[in-house]
């Protein structure tokens, strides 16, 4: 691994950040989250064999129900309107799945 200067990774910090906030605008209506309800959005490193080099995983947290990680197999900053469009219906589907 180089070695990454703090400008540096400040600069991508606050990319993130925002990238992060952008996400979530899409994501909560999306997925139909309440006042009560959270949402994460997190690019991790993955070295499973399985699963690409990166990842984002969207960690959907209903209040009173257990939380579940949804995987998008890309950057964060490359995860487009699709992705979000398949997330939210993997979740819709898997909530209808769940309801008698």
């Amino acid at each position: 691994m180089g070695f990454v200067s703090l400008k540096a990774w400040r600069a991508r910090a606050a990319a993130n950040a925002a990238r992060i906030a952008e996400l979530k605008e899409q994501l909560i209506p999306g997925l139909g989250l309440g006042p009560e309800d959270s949402l994460t959005v997190s690019e991790i490193a993955c070295a499973d064999p399985g699963c690409p080099d990166v990842e984002t995983v969207v960690l959907v947290m209903r209040a009173g129900e257990r939380s579940r990680a949804i995987r998008i197999p890309r950057a964060l900053h490359e995860v487009d309107d699709a992705d979000i469009n398949a997330a939210c219906a993997e979740e819709g589907f898997r909530r209808g799945a769940q309801m008698p």
